[in-house]
């Protein structure tokens, strides 16, 4: 499952419930831009999915510590919070769907120019619109995804374990 941090029930999680997570995917907009913007734009678009990755982190972690206060193991909580929600939005906000969206467009676009004769212009807005358009549809999988290989491995080394939160 995602990570959760300290969620108590009916408290909004700005990170997750609110217009703040599409910060997550502000990468995926930049890789979809990528034909028609400088590359220093790009590259701007990862630095705010990365800002929103390390915010939702510490967040969970300075929940984590309020939640645990002075209780024994308290200081290895607040890291495993910290760390698990790293890795989980790492992988599911910007590497994962970062790397997909600039393959489909690089293929959209070389496929374009070997079979169609529109004009650069067009095909490099076409690509766009197809690297925006795929973006709600990968999404689901992905986090899906990186919650299985996440359960499958790292959580199995710290011992997550979702009834213990």
């Amino acid at each position: 499952m995602e990570p959760t941090g300290e969620k108590t029930s009916g408290e909004v999680d700005i990170y997750r419930d609110t217009w703040v997570r599409f910060l997550g995917y502000a990468n995926e907009v930049g890789e979809a831009f990528r034909p028609l913007v400088p590359v220093s734009l790009v590259r701007a678009s990862y630095v705010v999915a990365t800002a929103y990755v390390s915010a939702d982190a510490v967040d969970k972690g300075k929940k984590a510590a309020a939640a645990h206060g002075d209780e024994p193991g308290q200081k290895t909580r607040v890291a495993t919070a910290v760390m698990d929600t790293f890795v989980w939005q790492a992988l599911a906000s910007i590497v994962i769907p970062g790397f997909t969206i600039n393959r489909v467009c690089a293929a959209t676009l070389y496929l374009l120019g070997r079979t169609t004769k529109l004009p650069l212009p067009v095909r490099k807005w076409t690509t766009t619109a197809v690297g925006l358009s795929i973006i709600p549809f990968i999404i689901s999988p992905i986090d899906r995804s990186v919650d299985h290989l996440l359960d499958s491995s790292l959580r199995k080394v710290y011992g997550h374990n979702e009834k213990e939160e």
